[in-house]
């Protein structure tokens, strides 16, 4: 007996000396991996001296974006609701007072315990975004709120030590993996630091300095060293919890002062990639080469096609990245359409969804997305594992482009096409119906060259396609039914690359 009670005393302080053990402090003053990788340094030259482009991105073409935190319940303007709801005479400010009182008694910090998640089943959605044809999904890990949604050892306003008491990001993880897809996440850290600053008139919340989730408060978009270092460190500890695939940040990073840091965190975070065995993708949106890492558009897309990947990133919602009551949705049509034109362009989309405080999501968000999946389901062949073509299509209708831009549709007819190609595959992708066939005029027989037909297929019919090269182009017909509601792939299967005689029209200058 007294040798079993030594060994619960034993045990039990062995239990507790492990308990006590401090955690190793994250060293910002390295890119060295845990396994002392050094392969990437953080100068610009040397990360495009090593780095590549993951396959998994360019193959991917489609991923999600899950914007979900506490300014999920009060559900009003905006993802920006924590900032607005302080400045004076803003819709926010007002509708916060009439609907939770006085922002000294109510401030942003009251929101948490009401965000409960008590409907979220990572499974569930992971499921949604594989049915959607997803290949890849970002959640949110921390906006510009400063609540993070995982559980930090460097922030205490987090989900799993506060409300709803869960690691959202890491169940995400989890679960999308599951379903085979690419995990990644955002951070949005760096504008945490000034988010609040228009709060700083209320003494009992906003302006007490005790109260961490509201960052520095610092005057405009203002950086310092000192905030440098604490943003790297949150960063690494993102890298080393979760092993990412992909990273998005916001705009601010291009910062004069968060720069030379931002080139620290591309050499660790690449160097950690390495031991991982795989390839990674880093997203900004300016300042940074587009041959480092992946160029972003926010709401928008280039209006040109690229020689290096690219991406846009935009939401379903017309008005919020998050949650908000009276959200208007784009139509699945409209988001195909763009992802055509973006793949074409060698881009992917990156498509945002807003859940509710519960862990639900919208039926009609959830229906756009299962009608993506439908479309890909039928033309999935055409941007799945494709690349660019010499030219990203033709047609006289000029999309939209650029940032903040993508709210309206484009007006397309038959005549407006776009390209992708894989192997010998040439797509060649409609974005309005004719009965009496379409002319792909790039197909012409300059281009065509050498080069022979084997077959010619719609995706999703069995219907033969007639088709006929002229010095027009190529005549191709259209079945009697069609396979799906909007946007139709043509196949062409030739016996060899065509169009290898023309000058390829990609290009490495970043339309701003």
């Amino acid at each position: 007996m007294k040798n079993i009670i030594l060994l619960f005393l034993g045990g039990a302080l062995l239990l507790a000396s492990c308990k006590s053990e401090k955690k190793p402090a994250i060293n910002i003053d390295s890119v060295a991996s845990a396994k002392g990788t050094e392969v990437f340094q953080p100068e610009w030259d040397n990360i495009a001296t090593h780095y590549r482009f993951p396959e998994w991105f360019t193959d991917a073409k489609f991923g999600i974006f899950i914007h979900w935190g506490v300014y999920a319940v009060p559900a009003f303007g905006s993802e920006w609701y924590p900032r607005n709801m302080y400045l004076k005479d803003s819709h926010e400010y007002n509708h916060h007072i009439v609907t939770y009182g006085e922002h000294t008694r109510f401030g942003y910090k009251d929101f948490i315990p009401m965000f409960k998640a008590e409907k979220f089943d990572a499974a569930e959605w992971a499921a949604l975004f594989r049915e959607a044809g997803a290949r890849y999904v970002v959640p949110v890990a921390e906006h510009h709120d400063g609540f993070s949604m995982y559980d930090s050892d460097l922030n205490k306003w987090n989900s799993v030590k506060m409300s709803p008491g869960k690691d959202i990001v890491g169940l995400l993880k989890q679960a999308v993996e599951n379903e085979g897809l690419v995990f990644g996440l955002s951070t949005h850290r760096a504008e945490n630091a000034w988010f609040y600053n228009g709060g700083m008139e209320f003494p009992s919340d906003v302006q007490d300095t005790t109260i961490t989730l509201y960052g520095r408060r610092y005057a405009g978009e203002h950086y310092d060293e000192s905030f440098a270092r604490e943003w790297l460190a949150h960063t690494y500890e993102l890298i080393n919890k979760y092993e990412p695939k992909l990273i998005w940040f916001d705009w601010t990073v291009n910062n004069p002062v968060l720069m030379p840091y931002f080139n620290k965190f591309m050499a660790y975070y690449y160097n950690n990639a390495l031991d991982w065995g795989t390839d990674v993708a880093v997203n900004t949106k300016h300042g940074y080469p587009t041959h480092i890492q992946v160029w972003d558009v926010e709401r928008g897309k280039s209006g040109k096609m690229m020689k290096y990947p690219w991406q846009t990133d935009t939401s379903i919602g017309k008005h919020s990245w998050s949650y908000v009551e009276g959200e208007e949705n784009k139509t699945p049509e409209q988001i195909v359409h763009d992802l055509i034109d973006i793949v074409s362009k060698n881009g992917n989309l990156l498509l945002n969804i807003g859940p509710k405080a519960d862990g639900t999501i919208t039926d009609e968000q959830k229906s756009v997305l299962l009608n993506i999946g439908k479309w890909l389901k039928t033309n999935g062949d055409a941007i799945y594992g494709t690349r660019h073509w010499k030219k990203f299509g033709e047609g006289e209708t000029e999309s939209t482009k650029g940032a903040f831009t993508d709210n309206t549709a484009s007006l397309y007819t038959a005549q407006d096409i776009r390209f992708t190609v894989k192997g010998n595959d040439f797509y060649a992708i409609v974005l309005n119906w004719d009965d009496n066939g379409v002319t792909v005029k790039s197909l012409d027989q300059n281009a065509i060259a050498d080069a022979k037909i084997l077959k010619v297929q719609m995706l999703g019919s069995d219907e033969e396609i007639a088709w006929t090269t002229t010095n027009e182009g190529l005549k191709l017909s259209f079945p009697k039914t069609k396979p799906c509601d909007y946007a139709w792939a043509f196949k062409i299967s030739f016996d060899k690359p065509v169009g290898e005689n023309l000058p390829d029209e990609a290009s490495d200058e970043v339309t701003k």
